[in-house]
């Protein structure tokens, strides 16, 4: 029994913001029904690399899941739509805002036959102005909310975050606000909309940033191998096969710290070890501590630092980090069946329960293949 065992799921989702937040839902026990267009279905299932013959932005998003194909657009299908809603527990869109609502499929009209009915619409910039109609993805998120601002070091181009990190977000938020609603309507009976928004969710996520700016009016913001909010030891190093991440040394073990990267001749500069490290000390120490960490291997730094009780984190990419039995025993990596009926590895709930069980589901379904 999953903890959201008996709630019902229409998704009208396309590619990850809506997609993922019903996988999660699905994950913790909800019935998903992923209602797709006839012959085309979610974007997601046509976005895949050359040689590949499954996408994974459709794979990964949406196991567990029945697909039935409608099109919304037909009256006939607004009426199977409508059908399906009736007894629904949540619908979840990621349509541009006001397309349900053109078809006669927004909150308004399936709350009148439906008042418990949970609405959840997602959108790129947010459901009310200027910008409410633009259509956009993750990249505009990242974009306009500040985020690509902050990437890199000073001097070198931005880039976006190399993940669908905006997507992702709000889809969490959208769970999030799911739940709040259904909480609310144990004790109300009724329903209601939930709308969030890639840019929303973008904005929130960069809450002490922006508090940060607001607070000093510094528009420095890269984040120059580090956080620019933190001006302490933490940051990302060179190796001498890749790279290692000293996330924090606290002020009582600084010499500790510079002791065991060989390095002991730091105790003696006092500047190097006030509490707070102004940017030019922050970065001519950082110029010193890449020297140091050059000399040894990533796997041979995190055997020193871990032996000396020191906070780390190995700089990894995907194929690496999935040999970690750390992502294993916590779930977040499983085997399971792919759409061809073999195992594969595939990614897990980040959420555990003590008393209840999370469901990794089947594999995606090929496009209606439920419709009947």
């Amino acid at each position: 029994m999953g903890v959201l065992d008996g709630v019902k799921v229409i998704e009208v989702g396309l590619l990850v913001q809506g997609p993922q937040a019903a996988a999660l839902m699905a994950q913790l026990g909800a019935e998903v029904i992923k209602v797709e267009l006839p012959g085309f279905g979610d974007q997601a299932r046509w976005v895949i690399k050359p040689g590949n013959t499954r996408s994974p932005f459709f794979d990964a998003c949406n196991r567990g899941k029945r697909s039935v194909t409608i099109d919304l657009r037909a009256p006939q299908g607004a009426a199977a739509f409508r059908t399906l809603c009736a007894t629904a527990d949540v619908v979840i869109s990621n349509f541009k805002p006001g397309t349900m609502d053109d078809w006669q499929l927004g909150y308004e009209s399936l709350a009148a036959t439906n008042p418990g009915l949970v609405y959840a619409a997602g959108s790129t910039f947010g459901p009310v102005g200027p910008d409410a109609a633009r259509e956009g993805t993750d990249l505009a998120a990242q974009a306009a909310a500040g985020l690509i601002a902050t990437t890199g070091t000073d001097g070198s181009e931005q880039g976006p975050v190399g993940v669908t990190l905006a997507d992702h977000i709000a889809s969490q938020n959208m769970v999030v606000g799911i739940l709040g609603a259904l909480l609310r309507r144990a004790t109300t009976g009724r329903g209601q909309q939930v709308e969030v928004s890639l840019l929303g969710g973008q904005v929130w996520a960069q809450a002490s940033e922006y508090t940060g700016y607001f607070l000093s009016g510094d528009r420095r913001a890269r984040a120059n191998r580090g956080h620019p909010l933190i001006p302490g030891i933490y940051g990302l190093f060179p190796t001498s096969d890749g790279g290692i991440a000293i996330t924090g040394v606290v002020g009582d073990r600084r010499a500790d710290f510079f002791r065991v990267v060989g390095r002991a001749d730091l105790v003696e500069h006092t500047r190097f070890n006030e509490l707070v490290l102004d940017d030019h000390t922050k970065s001519d120490l950082f110029d010193e501590l890449s020297s140091a960490f050059r000399t040894r291997t990533t796997a041979q730094w995190c055997e020193v630092l871990q032996a000396a009780g020191l906070r780390y984190a190995p700089v990894r990419d995907h194929a690496t980090a999935s040999e970690d039995p750390q992502l294993w025993e916590n779930g977040y990596l499983a085997k399971g069946l792919g759409a061809d009926g073999v195992e594969q590895t595939i990614v897990g709930c980040p959420i555990r329960f003590g008393a209840d069980e999370v469901h990794l589901g089947g594999p995606p379904p090929e496009l209606g293949q439920h419709t009947e």
